[in-house]
């Protein structure tokens, strides 16, 4: 009874509670302003079916689920029955979220420890909680209706929140979004800007090329301009001297008064060559056949011009000029021409050419002695020389080689064919300038390759000449290649082997000086070239004192005299004094 009173006494509290934050709120509201002491608090959880299932009842179906209340009628350590309502399991509600039960443990352990309250439950204990249970039914309702007002102002706030909180998820997803949209078109203008200054960069770089190049050929072209009129400036100045030169008369350039000479008429030619008889004839060069012939009982050497010679007249003319008015006993002697028909009357010459002598052209043609050798080259000079000197203006042979250098029967030198000689300013005898030609003349091998290139013609274009016909006369080889197998020779020291076999008893280191000082003069610049006079002449002469000093007793006495004016003649001493053989006079311009 007294259980029973006590309970029927006091008052049961119920609270529905669901899912959501407003429940804590509504079970803490309930045991702050619901609860006196020492009363129950029983939490009731809702689950809420679909609408489809709701509709037509309007009745709300709960579950008391005993396992997550503590009930007020367990006793410790004793076990009870659970209850549920069908379909009405909201047991997955209470796991993931913490119970009300569980904010009040201190009033559940009371609950628990008062094992006397509630031991003698009875069926009238029953009643009297089942009137308690009706006379709060009215406040439930009250407190139901009050939660459900709160739930739904609560669900308002969060559709409210929801929306606002969707908007600014628009928001920024628009700002976003925009953010992207302009960071694509800076990238896109920042990788426009870096192709615009890559294209103007290599727009640069070309245009520093065109420039680059635009200047170097500006720069050749100035050049060039500089080279035409520099060149120009050289073939005005050449035709001026030309011109001159073509204005002066004979006489100012020889000296005055008529040319020196004899005229023949063509029927004394014709007469003294048999009617250019061949049996006559002993040679032929460009100009023309060469016959021997006598006149005034003296034997002579008629050349005779070719109809069809190129420049034949202009040769023929200068060499009437040139030889009639010089004497040395290295130069040819003219005896007389026939101007009518351009033939030339020259001194015999019994032994014919050097290059005949030095390959031994002709029957019974004995070779050339060293010491014989040296006296020619010696001679040689000695003549050209005396061109280079002419006054008042210098002569340049130009077609200087061993088949123009002729050998009378004493072995005497002589230069010939004068006729391609030309007269160039005293300045290239000093070289300080010189001359240009507009033309080159010579011979293959014995041209000077500065006057072959250029048209510039100075006196050391001689000097070249004279290196190649130098080393021909200790070698008696052709010229081609020649001073690149001597020197290689001398390199390797096998110069002995070039030197004549014919002549076995060479002096060779006589020999090899005079290679070197021939290879002096045929350098391919001009300027390395030595001067005749002061070097080429005064060393020649040397060698030529040793070769004297060396004849033998038989060729100093002459026992090798004579001799027919095809061949071979003999060897008649000879000293080192030019004038003292029977054809030599003093050399002078008349």
């Amino acid at each position: 009874m007294n259980s029973e009173k006590k309970l029927g006494a006091g008052r049961v509290v119920a609270v529905a509670i669901e899912n959501n934050k407003t429940s804590q709120h509504a079970a803490k509201w309930a045991v702050d302003n619901l609860l006196p002491k020492d009363q129950c608090l029983l939490l009731i959880h809702v689950r809420q079916k679909s609408s489809s299932a709701s509709q037509g009842s309007g009745i709300r179906q709960m579950v008391l689920d005993d396992d997550d209340i503590i009930s007020p009628f367990t006793r410790a350590g004793k076990s009870y029955e659970s209850s549920k309502l069908p379909d009405s399991d909201i047991s997955f509600v209470s796991s993931g979220r913490p119970s009300i039960d569980r904010i009040f443990p201190t009033m559940y352990d009371d609950l628990d420890t008062a094992s006397g309250r509630l031991s003698g439950v009875s069926d009238s204990d029953t009643r009297s909680f089942a009137s308690s249970m009706s006379s709060q039914t009215n406040s439930i309702d009250d407190y139901s209706f009050s939660s459900q007002s709160r739930l739904s102002d609560c669900t308002d706030d969060v559709e409210f929140e929801m929306r606002r909180l969707k908007q600014e998820l628009k928001q920024t997803m628009d700002m976003y979004s925009s953010a992207c949209k302009e960071a694509m078109t800076a990238k896109q203008r920042a990788m426009e800007l870096q192709r615009w200054k890559a294209e103007e960069q290599k727009r640069s770089e070309d245009s520093q090329t065109v420039d680059a190049s635009a200047i170097q050929f500006m720069e050749m072209e100035q050049d060039r301009i500089r080279a035409e009129a520099l060149e120009k400036i050289a073939v005005l100045e050449a035709q001026k001297r030309m011109t001159q030169v073509e204005r002066r008369k004979p006489s100012e350039s020889f000296g005055h008064g008529p040319a020196m000479y004899r005229r023949y008429t063509i029927e004394e030619i014709e007469e003294a060559t048999n009617m250019f008889s061949d049996s006559l004839k002993i040679g032929e060069g460009g100009y023309g056949p060469v016959y021997r012939s006598e006149l005034d009982c003296t034997q002579v050497a008629i050349k005779v011009l070719k109809p069809d010679a190129a420049q034949g007249r202009e040769q023929f003319q200068q060499e009437v000029e040139v030889l009639s008015r010089i004497r040395h006993p290295n130069m040819v002697l003219l005896l007389g021409a026939c101007p009518e028909y351009g033939c030339l009357v020259y001194e015999y010459m019994a032994n014919g050419s050097l290059d005949d002598c030095l390959f031994r052209r002709g029957s019974s043609r004995p070779p050339l002695p060293w010491q014989l050798r040296f006296q020619i080259a010696a001679e040689i000079a000695t003549g050209l020389l005396f061109l280079h000197q002419t006054k008042p203006e210098p002569l340049v042979h130009r077609d200087l080689k061993p088949g123009n250098i002729l050998l009378d029967r004493n072995y005497v030198s002589k230069i010939s064919d004068v006729g391609l000689a030309r007269l160039v300013p005293p300045s290239v005898a000093d070289s300080v300038t010189q001359y240009r030609m507009t033309s080159t003349a010579g011979t293959f091998c014995y041209i000077d390759p500065e006057y072959q290139q250029t048209g510039m013609l100075g006196i050391k274009s001689d000097i070249y000449s004279l290196g190649i016909m130098l080393l021909q006369l200790v070698t008696a080889r052709p010229p081609m290649g020649l001073t690149h197998h001597v020197s290689r020779s001398i390199e390797k020291g096998t110069f002995p082997e070039m030197l004549d076999p014919a002549v076995e008893d060479w002096p060779v280191e006589h020999a090899m000086h005079f290679a070197k000082l021939s290879l002096g003069c045929a350098e391919m610049r001009r300027k390395d070239r030595p001067d005749l006079g002061k070097v080429v002449l005064p060393e020649l002469n040397k060698l030529r004192a040793f070769a004297e000093e060396s004849m033998s007793p038989m060729m100093m006495f002459g026992l090798r005299t004579g001799g027919n004016g095809g061949g071979g003649g003999g060897y008649i001493p000879r000293n080192s004094n030019p004038s003292s053989s029977t054809h030599s006079v003093s050399a002078s311009s008349t």
